[in-house]
């Protein structure tokens, strides 16, 4: 479970929100600008909110009337961005076993060889990032997400990159993940069709506010 108020600003751009989140998969649909990765930034401790309170599943993460702010380093949320950012010195094995590494071995829900088999890139794991197709690199990078074993993982439009082809063929691996692995999501995207794959728990974002209704099915 996943509540979350925000009121926060951002130069002219004014963030207004208050949502439960309690689906496996929640999808945040809205066009560029309607503050999707705004919310997953401040979610993730990557931004403070001018005032607020998150609550995960009865931690608090943030509380501004109290001064509560739970680093980001210390929430433990996943987070896959667009481009997927590997570490380009290490190779698909070292990147996949980087958060796991650093866990104590009885915050390890998953190993190596089983996330691998679920994204289907054990012939990947000696490989060097630059020897990936964008594909790839995606799958490596929601594997390594998975392995670091999160309270919540958020994947902020990480198909955007690639062409329809390669997101149909990735999109069957989301729901593997959805359904192995017990991971609540949020998912955001600005193609509603990628989401409704995933989930019919969408909430509607545009200028910063959750819209309802007939305006949402027109965001």
């Amino acid at each position: 479970m996943l509540d979350v108020s925000l009121s926060m600003h951002r130069g002219a751009f004014h963030v207004e929100l208050a949502a439960r989140l309690s689906s496996p998969v929640t999808g945040i649909f809205g066009a560029s600008g309607s503050g999707k990765s705004t919310l997953l930034s401040v979610i993730a401790g990557l931004i403070k909110p001018n005032q607020g309170r998150i609550v995960l599943d009865n931690t608090v993460l943030v509380d501004t009337a109290h001064s509560v702010f739970i680093p980001a380093h210390q929430r433990h949320i996943g987070l896959v961005f667009q481009d997927g950012q590997l570490f380009p010195h290490l190779s698909v094995r070292q990147n996949l076993l980087y958060g796991w590494q650093r866990l104590q071995p009885s915050e390890r829900r998953f190993n190596l060889d089983e996330v691998a088999g679920m994204l289907e890139i054990e012939l990947l794991l000696e490989r060097q990032p630059r020897q990936l197709s964008g594909g790839e690199k995606q799958r490596v990078a929601v594997g390594r997400a998975i392995l670091y074993s999160p309270r919540l993982l958020l994947l902020d439009e990480p198909l955007s990159s690639l062409d329809d082809r390669r997101k149909q063929q990735i999109l069957p691996f989301l729901v593997r993940i959805r359904d192995e692995t017990n991971i609540p999501m949020l998912y955001v995207s600005h193609s509603l069709a990628e989401i409704q794959y995933l989930t019919d728990d969408i909430l509607y974002l545009a200028e910063g506010k959750q819209i309802f209704g007939d305006s949402a099915n027109q965001a």
